[in-house]
């Protein structure tokens, strides 16, 4: 005789509880079940493409992607990324407070607000949850990011991002980008078109990939000299080893 597997679950409170009892019962419920669902799509995208994102179905301008492997995509991409975005990505497990410190503290100077998310910490909110800002939103994706760095390594982080992160308006995924700038795959991209794409990537909307001018030329030109010490020094290594 088969037996049904049971989750687990919390004694329904009996009509004699009080309110803050029922609450308090309702909340670690939807706890329960919020920590067993998250835990189940993060190991289901460790596998699966991630098919669609919020980011992408709230798009006014609709979007255009185009899921490519990690082994389809030229390593400048992966060393343009990591120059430009987060330099300690192999050695950080998720979070970089150095990075996060420097921002808070440059933010409190000036009134053009910089972030200090690692590419882990980008990823778990491109994938899971929404754009802006709230600390209710960060904690949910601190809470992701964890996952992510323990689940799925920082391989599949880097296939994930680069396959989720926009690129242009209306365009997700460096395929998609590439297409759209160079007009060939993601496999082929030189060191100054890798570097270009990751120079737009904090702003994809208001930033030209090509032909740039001003600030993300300077920062693409930056980023093209900074991915031939990303390879060589190994800065890229957890993501090939």
């Amino acid at each position: 005789m088969k037996r049904r597997l049971r989750l687990p679950s919390l004694p329904r409170p009996g009509p004699n509880r009080g309110w803050l009892y029922r609450f308090s019962w309702w909340v670690a419920r939807g706890f329960i079940w919020f920590v067993m669902i998250s835990i189940g799509l993060v190991i289901l995208f460790k596998w699966v493409p991630v098919p669609v994102t919020a980011t992408m179905v709230m798009d006014p301008r609709g979007f255009e992607k185009d899921w490519t492997p990690l082994s389809r995509i030229d390593r400048n991409m992966v060393a343009a990324v990591i120059a430009g975005e987060d330099g300690k990505f192999c050695t950080h497990g998720g979070f970089d407070t150095e990075a996060m410190q420097k921002a808070w503290e440059r933010n409190q100077r000036s009134k053009r607000v910089r972030g200090g998310s690692t590419i882990s910490q980008q990823t778990a909110k491109n994938v899971f949850l929404w754009q802006g800002g709230g600390l209710f939103r960060k904690g949910l994706e601190a809470w992701f990011t964890v996952l992510i760095e323990n689940i799925w390594g920082k391989r599949r982080i880097m296939e994930v991002y680069l396959n989720v992160a926009e690129t242009g308006i209306g365009t997700y995924g460096v395929e998609a980008g590439a297409q759209r700038y160079y007009k060939h795959s993601a496999a082929k991209l030189s060191r100054i078109e890798a570097a270009r794409i990751a120079a737009a990537l904090p702003s994809p909307k208001k930033r030209d990939v090509v032909d740039p001018g001003g600030f993300t030329r300077r920062h693409g030109n930056t980023i093209a000299a900074r991915t031939s010490v990303i390879k060589t020094s190994d800065y890229d290594g957890c993501v090939y080893d």
